[in-house]
């Protein structure tokens, strides 16, 4: 990938629409499976919220190394939810039906709880996302406990996995073990959200 690629659609983002430690907009959205999905449905959960693209190549450097699949996989396990959301807009780049949806988890082996479907932007404005992965995590009294980035390596480079801190799972350890989280909210990086 060439620099010039990756800087065109790289986006960092600092300022916040909602605070770590206030409560989590709540929502409902349409979900690829067919059901609906409300944020109160996980009354007493921790949950997780990734931005989706997977046309994004910073998206891609996750999905392609197995990490996103390793840590929805890894969660779960541990009782997390893990929510994908779309919210690229018809005719944009990113968008999908719920159809595709589906395709594309099965291609990239998702081990998301739910892919959802934000056509409208809606949840992606209320959350304030900005980026392609763009992550929040979500205790179980439903208040905000970590935004940003997946981890501490900006870059599309997938080799950059492995040598990267990651913030998610940091967070999710700590939250899952009643503990501080020490990084609560880092600038995230991506591709612009396409609303």
């Amino acid at each position: 990938m060439t620099k010039f690629f990756t800087l065109l659609f790289f986006i960092s983002f600092n300022a916040l629409a909602v605070d770590i430690g206030k409560l989590a907009p709540a929502f409902s959205l349409p979900a690829a499976s067919g059901k609906t999905i409300s944020s109160t449905q996980y009354k007493d959960k921790i949950v997780v919220l990734e931005w989706l693209n997977h046309g994004c190549p910073f998206v891609r450097k996750h999905y392609d190394t197995n990490n996103m699949q390793a840590l929805q996989k890894k969660y779960k396990a541990q009782g997390v939810v893990w929510l994908s959301i779309i919210s690229s807009a018809p005719g944009k780049q990113g968008h999908v039906t719920a159809k595709a949806a589906l395709e594309e988890a099965k291609k990239y082996n998702s081990e998301a709880s739910e892919i959802l479907i934000d056509e409208d932007g809606t949840v992606g404005r209320a959350f304030d996302a900005k980026v392609t992965p763009h992550m929040y995590v979500i205790g179980k009294d439903a208040r905000i406990f970590y935004q940003g980035a997946i981890d501490s390596i900006a870059s599309a480079d997938k080799d950059d996995v492995a040598k990267a801190d990651n913030y998610v799972a940091q967070a999710l350890d700590a939250t899952i073990n009643g503990e501080k989280i020490k990084i609560a909210s880092t600038k995230a990086y991506g591709c612009g959200v396409k609303y």
